[in-house]
C-alpha cells in the first residue's frame, strides 16, 4: 500500500523534526500533517470528510499527549471510521514500553496496525512505508 497523506499525532516537536528527516533520508515522498494532540487530529479528519477530501492513509500516533491522548483518539476514531470509506493504517509510536500500553493496543486491533517504540529508526519508518 502506498501512503500519500500522513498524519503525525504527537506533542513532541523534536519527534516531528525527526520524522521529517527520516522520511527525507529514506526518500519517502509524502507530506505529513502534524498535530499536537488527538483532538486536533480528529478535527483534521472531520474537516477532510466535510470538505469532500480523502482522509489520511496513515496515522503515526503517540499515546501520551495533552487534551486527547492516543487512547482517547482511538476511541473517537472508532466512532468516526464508520463514515470513512477506506482503510487507514494507524501505527502507535510511543516511548512507553509498558506492557499495559502494549496490551491495550491489542484492544484496538481493528484500528492499530502495529506498535513501535521511540526512538524511531530508519528501519521502522521503512517497514511502515513498505507495508
Amino acid at each position: 500500500m502506498k501512503f500519500n497523506d500522513v498524519f503525525v499525532v504527537d506533542d513532541d516537536k523534536i519527534f516531528h523534526f525527526i520524522i521529517k528527516k527520516l522520511l527525507a533520508s529514506s526518500n519517502i515522498d509524502v507530506t505529513p500533517a502534524f498535530f499536537e494532540n488527538g483532538l486536533q487530529a480528529i478535527e483534521g479528519i472531520k474537516n477532510k470528510l466535510q470538505n469532500g477530501e480523502t482522509p489520511p492513509d496513515l496515522i503515526l500516533l503517540d499515546i501520551n499527549m495533552p487534551v486527547l491522548d492516543g487512547w482517547q483518539f482511538l476511541e473517537e476514531f472508532k466512532i468516526l471510521k464508520e463514515q470513512i470509506q477506506k482503510e487507514i493504517a494507524i501505527y502507535i509510536i510511543s516511548s512507553s514500553d509498558n506492557t499495559v500500553d502494549i496490551d491495550r493496543a491489542k484492544d484496538f486491533e481493528e484500528e492499530v496496525t502495529d506498535y513501535y517504540l521511540k526512538p524511531v529508526t530508519v528501519e521502522a519508518i521503512r517497514s511502515i512505508f513498505s507495508a
